[in-house]
């Protein structure tokens, strides 16, 4: 008997939410199918240096306010680290991380000295790691280690794409999608300041929220090449994913939550209704 997808949308409250995060969310939902549809609220907030509570409680507010309704508890990241632990420790075991002490200036120059085409980028985490730390003798990182009081972890991608073999994962739109695991290169999966990374606690939580379909922008269609190498690795398994449109401003650009970007609370300050902002997420009653 066919079931609904469990969807989910996942928001990190660093900012308030946009047209983009309402057309996200809404996307989302509206995937889930009917009663009893299963959507799932899920707070990334790992990033703690810049996630705050009062724009966790605005994105409860929002969505609440758009008609949107979820599953609880709601899930947050910040309440997860053995689950991450547990999974980076399985990885571990398989050799295919190292330890990196390189900070985002040295990377960025060795990029530039090796004459990086601007064609190889690595998605949301920029271009691919040239693998600075990655043939450091044992000797070099523990003096590393010492020095700089901890170390981010990467994933050896040319490792791992050995131990998985030829991988593919299903997109609504794309349809079969052949996976790449070196298209991120040595992505980071455990950052050293929280223990973990987006990639990283992404797949832990959406398998363990039973998450059969992922809806997410088209942005992140690369970074998916990654989330089903850490399935394999990790034994969890493989949704479908529906990779969907960016909501753009009047310039063509992006909505960011830095430059206000059409935010919910605003049009709900000028008057707007909740269907009239649904309207304008492409979401019309």
């Amino acid at each position: 008997m066919m079931t609904e997808p469990v969807t989910r949308f996942a928001p990190s409250p660093t900012g308030y939410l946009h047209l983009g995060h309402a057309y996200a969310a809404l996307f989302a939902a509206r995937a889930a199918g009917g009663a009893p549809a299963r959507f799932l609220l899920r707070i990334e907030d790992i990033d703690t240096g810049r996630c705050r509570p009062a724009f966790e409680a605005a994105i409860l507010e929002d969505l609440a306010w758009l008609g949107l309704t979820w599953e609880r508890p709601v899930l947050r990241q910040s309440e997860r680290g053995p689950a991450y632990r547990a999974a980076l420790a399985r990885l571990e075991a398989l050799g295919i991380l190292y330890p990196c002490f390189c900070t985002r200036k040295e990377i960025a120059r060795e990029i530039a000295r090796a004459g990086a085409a601007p064609q190889e980028s690595g998605g949301r985490d920029g271009p691919p790691y040239p693998g600075t730390c990655r043939n450091l003798s044992a000797q070099e990182r523990e003096a590393r280690r010492t020095a700089a009081g901890g170390a981010a972890l990467r994933i050896d991608a040319a490792k791992a794409a050995e131990l998985v073999g030829a991988l593919s994962f299903t997109d609504e739109d794309a349809g079969e999608v052949r996976v790449d695991p070196l298209l991120l290169g040595d992505a980071v999966l455990a950052r050293k300041d929280i223990g973990t990374s987006y990639h990283l606690a992404v797949v832990v939580d959406d398998a363990d929220q039973e998450v059969s379909l992922v809806t997410r922008g088209r942005d992140l269609l690369p970074s998916t090449h990654l989330h089903r190498v850490l399935q394999a690795l990790l034994g969890l398994p493989v949704p479908r994913y529906h990779h969907h449109p960016l909501i753009a401003d009047e310039a063509g650009a992006r909505l960011a939550k830095r430059n206000d970007a059409r935010a919910i609370r605003t049009l709900r300050e000028e008057g707007k209704s909740s269907a009239e902002v649904r309207a304008l997420a492409g979401f019309p009653d």
